[in-house]
């Protein structure tokens, strides 16, 4: 013979079975669905940009685009410790979870319930007139209150939670790039910085050194007092111009540590010329406008739509009957010996139908605001695309004319260096007076300060194309 516990364990797996074909032919009982059909709006914008050819070539990724291994190290290290996108990433481990507990309602709750209740009579309430001690014992498995899904308002209230969360996560995608940019530019603009430094640095050391001849000269009597207080002017410009540099480059650090969520690591070498940092893959033009639909934030508004429509069909689902479902199967029994016995079995099963009749117009009045929360989320995923599109554009735009920039400030550096030497050896013979150098002197600084911003703003330039096309620009 089989053992009684073997064959009480036999029997439970077999309702347990039982059951599970219940539950499951009433989960694919459930209905249509009310949600409108979702089609992708037609994006609001042309399907090129302009200010290009029509080059089509594959482009850099993301491995290809940040080549610089410094750049690279700030990156890493930014994504592994930036609060704000530790935040964000938070946030969608947060939707899960909601997704999850949401997901949940579209299937039985099932539980399993075993109790003994005991109770003592005193012998005046018996009829042989002595204490007696009563015993039930039960085992239940049972479901409460599940609602047959029939007009899809729960698989609608679920597809718009998971929408809410795939937008949060698209939402994370989106600070980790910014992240990923932020810190490349302001490891550029620290860079660029430096070099500013250096050049102040270097400028200042020349003025000093020309102050120091032009004082020699005033003591021999061959220059004026007024040519040493100019000479002066310009040590003294150049010394609140280093004094300058060097708290934007003070600030430069702050704000990169901050990105990076902690120090700059010691061991990284400390470039101090931007020509020493690996440029920026070149961007050809004729991108197509499609490259914009991978962008997180559009990709997040769209889903953000997508929770809106499925959000109607849950609305237009409340002017249909609810049923619920409320049930249970067991085993009853005063005596725990038979309570595993066929006769012993038990069950209960209440469905309930709930029909709305009047609501003072709620059910309408949500259904139409579920209608306006689309057209919003509609409008603001076109606007969405609308901001993308003007921002390649105005990015391609700067592109087309940085080449002819450069090639401008170049010549005017070229330009105003040999002013300067023409007006020093003037200067220097006698010919013209010390104002000449003085205007030489801050032109040629200032050609190198703009051509340096040039070179500068051409790799911000390749890195905003970068940012704004989704991070990178592959046409396939």
């Amino acid at each position: 013979m089989r053992p009684v516990a073997w064959t009480r364990m036999h029997s439970l797996n077999a309702v347990l079975i039982h059951f599970a074909w219940i539950v499951a032919s009433v989960v694919l009982v459930t209905g249509c669905s009310l949600k409108p059909a979702y089609e992708r709006p037609d994006a609001p914008i042309p399907n090129v940009y302009r200010n290009g050819d029509d080059s089509t070539r594959e482009l850099p990724s993301h491995e290809d685009f940040f080549r610089d291994p410094i750049m690279g190290k700030l990156i890493d290290i930014a994504l592994k410790n930036n609060r704000d996108l530790r935040i964000s990433l938070l946030n969608v481990e947060k939707n899960r979870a909601q997704y999850r507990i949401q997901r949940a309602d579209m299937f039985p709750s099932m539980q399993a319930d075993g109790k003994v209740d005991s109770r003592l009579q005193p012998a005046d309430t018996t009829a042989d007139g002595n204490r007696e001690v009563s015993r039930q014992y039960s085992v239940e498995l049972g479901f409460s209150s599940f609602e047959l899904d029939l007009f899809g308002r729960i698989r609608s209230l679920t597809e718009r939670t998971l929408e809410n969360y795939y937008s949060i996560e698209e939402e994370a995608k989106s600070a980790r790039l910014t992240l990923t940019a932020e810190v490349a530019a302001m490891y550029l603009q620290l860079v660029s910085d430096r070099q500013l430094y250096d050049l102040s640095a270097a400028t200042a050391a020349n003025r000093r050194k020309n102050f120091e001849l032009i004082r020699e000269r005033a003591r021999a009597g061959t220059a004026s007092d007024l040519e040493l207080n100019q000479a002066r002017t310009l040590v003294d410009e150049a010394k609140g111009n280093l004094l300058n540099a060097a708290v934007t480059i003070d600030q430069d650090i702050s704000s990169l540590e901050l990105l990076l969520g902690t120090t700059i690591p010691d061991d990284l070498p400390e470039i101090r010329k931007l020509s020493e940092v690996v440029q920026f893959p070149d961007v050809p033009a004729g991108l197509p406008s499609a490259l914009l639909e991978r962008r997180p934030d559009i990709l997040a508004a769209e889903h953000i739509l997508k929770g809106a429509n499925a959000n109607i069909g849950a609305a237009r689902a409340n002017f249909f009957p609810r049923i619920s479902l409320t049930g249970a199967f067991g085993w009853l029994s005063t005596d725990y010996v038979d309570l595993w016995d066929a006769a012993q079995k038990t069950w209960t099963f209440a469905p309930q139908v709930s029909l709305p009749i009047f609501s003072a117009g709620s059910n309408i009045a949500r259904l139409r605001l579920s209608e306006v929360e689309r057209d919003i989320a509609l409008a603001r995923y076109e606007k969405a695309v609308q901001n993308a599109f003007s921002e390649v554009g105005k990015a391609l735009a700067q592109r087309r004319h940085i080449a002819a920039r450069m090639e401008t400030q170049e010549s005017l550096l070229n330009a105003t260096t040999r002013s300067l030497q023409h007006a020093t050896t003037r200067y220097n013979e006698g010919i013209s007076p010390y104002t000449d150098v003085l205007d030489a002197e801050r032109t040629s600084f200032s050609a190198q300060q703009s051509l340096l911003s040039t070179r500068l703003t051409r790799e911000i330039n390749a890195l905003s194309l970068y940012k704004s096309l989704g991070g990178g620009w592959h046409t396939e």
